[in-house]
């Protein structure tokens, strides 16, 4: 746990007289499972894009022509001619940027540093980049995922609110926001914390059996 002289101090600020739960600072912003998977799908994505480059432009760069079919009709582009393959060259372009975007965004997230996190009787509060965040217990779901050990370890913390994200196979779902608090200290007791608040401030009326 942060020792109060540790927390900033427009996190006091907010906190005021709130009794604190505990209050801890992240390593990382996301899980490291999650930043490796956005960099091999982009390393992925622009690796296969990559190949158009080659096909198409390498020639070019040669100069050489690039014989190819366009609309069903044989279509030649030489140095001197380039106006052919412009179309081309914007469409491949844009599927190598998406890759090029997507593993930038995955190292980013990899060594992004963390915030700090103080929970309290009431809420959840957050402190990355001068921004506080406030998140009242009631608004988490009670899903909670954890791993490490008792030193440093990652949570999970699924929340009511989501967004519906389609896919050819699986048809829509539903996938709930998240908020992570990696590489941090006391795992385990701070899991039976938020579990415990979350309980507490649950909005949904308990079933009675009569």
């Amino acid at each position: 746990m942060l020792d109060q002289y540790d927390i900033p101090q427009n996190l006091l600020t907010v906190l005021d007289q709130e009794k604190i739960d505990f209050s801890v600072k992240a390593h990382r912003a996301k899980p490291i499972k999650s930043s490796i998977g956005i960099i091999i799908f982009g390393t992925v994505w622009t690796a296969f894009t990559s190949i158009f480059v080659y096909a198409f432009f390498w020639p070019l760069f040669l100069g050489e022509e690039v014989h190819f079919t366009s609309n069903g009709t044989p279509t030649v582009a030489s140095p001197e001619n380039l106006e052919p393959i412009t179309l081309p060259a914007i469409i491949i372009g844009l599927f190598v940027l998406i890759g090029i975007v997507m593993l930038g965004f995955g190292i980013y997230s990899l060594i992004k540093k963390g915030g700090y996190f103080v929970g309290t009787p009431l809420r959840l509060i957050t402190f990355q980049n001068g921004k506080v965040r406030s998140i009242d217990w009631e608004q988490f779901n009670g899903d909670i995922e954890v791993s490490g050990n008792e030193f440093e370890g990652n949570l999970a913390l699924q929340m009511r609110t989501g967004r519906m994200v389609s896919s050819k196979n699986s048809g829509s779902r539903y996938v709930p926001d998240t908020i992570y608090l990696t590489g941090i200290p006391n795992v385990f007791e701070i899991e039976q914390i938020c579990r415990k608040r979350i309980k507490e401030n649950d909005p949904t009326p308990p079933i009675t059996n009569f």
